[in-house]
């Protein structure tokens, strides 16, 4: 049974206060406010490094109901997770249930946050909560478990927070004959395994480091967390590969750097787009994709340069969900094919950047 006596609550910058009770590791902490509507896929978007700095709240009310999987690798990484730690600063759920249920469950929510030092709240009002979020906008936060430790709001967004999330020294991943080099600004470990599972080799490299010398037959510029500008190597290694004419495929995050490099603009969106169900079109076309995302900044389509074109957009706002180069085998796409968790309806996006292999 949760604890009443561990009391917690969620502070928002604009001083609107939640109360609810500690069911995870007891600590205060701060960060950004974000709601994903997904109502599966906990351990994976938990590990999305996209989340760095953030404090998720899931609109789902029912969390933690079948537990946390085991530790397997595959390739030397995880297959259940996307990537080492949790990278959310916090969780906020309606209803934790406590008593989880699945064949491949090692252990609860609860614990795994604890093994990690997460804290968590349940038995806050998250419709009232996501309403106000979807209103007034993405807002700054803070959690107070600890009423005697003082705590600040903080923009994470403010900081570095790629450079936090990127490997430290290239990594090689052998598989085929064919080799890409993808770019880690917080590449989710599903990335990785989509591109072995096609027998092809990969050398991941930190998001600082200049690719442009290595030789590959494509480029990947993978999602990360925070603002795209703040990537200024990377968008200016990116701006040297569009000349060279190597195939290149952004996701996330990397759609943004394209973008960027190319010289487009971007923006920050009000609320971000997170969940699994987002509808995108594709452009010239009366298909509509169901997609996974994980993003708070857009493309701002009108800077594009006249030779790109708009890929795929939001059904919901209408905003930019991909780019593509007339010409040159240059692809962003704003959603993740790869899903992990969400439907992988888009993976074809995968199997075109392979045919465009050098």
């Amino acid at each position: 049974m949760i604890d009443k006596t561990n009391k917690a609550k969620l502070i928002l910058q604009d001083g609107t206060e939640f109360s609810g009770y500690s069911f995870a590791y007891p600590k205060n902490t701060n960060g950004e406010v974000v709601f994903n509507t997904g109502m599966v896929g906990y351990p994976e978007t938990m590990t999305d490094p996209s989340y760095r700095g953030q404090i998720l709240v899931s609109t789902y009310p029912l969390i933690g109901n079948y537990g946390v999987p085991d530790s397997e690798r595959e390739n030397n990484l995880y297959k259940n997770f996307e990537s080492e730690e949790i990278h959310v600063r916090a969780l906020i759920v309606s209803d934790y249930s406590e008593n989880y249920s699945h064949w491949s469950a090692t252990r609860s929510l609860s614990e795994w946050m604890c093994e990690h030092h997460i804290p968590g709240i349940c038995g806050i009002d998250t419709r009232m909560l996501t309403r106000k979020l979807r209103e007034k906008g993405t807002m700054l936060g803070k959690i107070v478990i600890d009423e005697k430790e003082a705590i600040d709001f903080e923009d994470p967004n403010l900081r570095d927070l790629v450079k936090e999330v990127t490997v430290s020294e290239p990594v090689k991943y052998e598989k085929g004959e064919k080799k890409i080099v993808i770019v880690d600004c917080g590449a989710k470990n599903n990335i990785f395994q989509a591109f072995l599972k096609r027998n092809i080799s990969i050398v991941r490299v930190p998001y600082d480091y200049d690719f442009t010398k290595l030789e590959a037959d494509g480029v990947i510029i993978s999602n990360g967390p925070g603002d795209p500008k703040m990537c200024k190597k990377t968008i200016a290694n990116v701006r040297k590969a569009i000349d060279t004419g190597i195939p290149m495929l952004g996701i996330c995050l990397g759609s943004q750097i394209l973008a960027l490099a190319a010289g487009a603009d971007t923006y920050k969106l009000k609320y971000g787009h997170r969940g699994h169900n987002q509808p995108c079109n594709e452009a010239g076309t009366k298909r509509c994709y169901i997609t996974s995302q994980n993003h708070g900044y857009a493309i701002n389509t009108e800077t594009l340069p006249l030779d790109w074109r708009e890929w795929f957009n939001n059904d919901n706002d209408g905003t930019n969900e991909g780019i593509i180069h007339i010409a040159k085998p240059l692809f962003g796409a704003q959603f993740h094919p790869e899903a992990s968790p969400g439907p992988d309806d888009t993976e074809f996006i995968f199997d075109m950047f392979v045919r465009a292999l050098k």
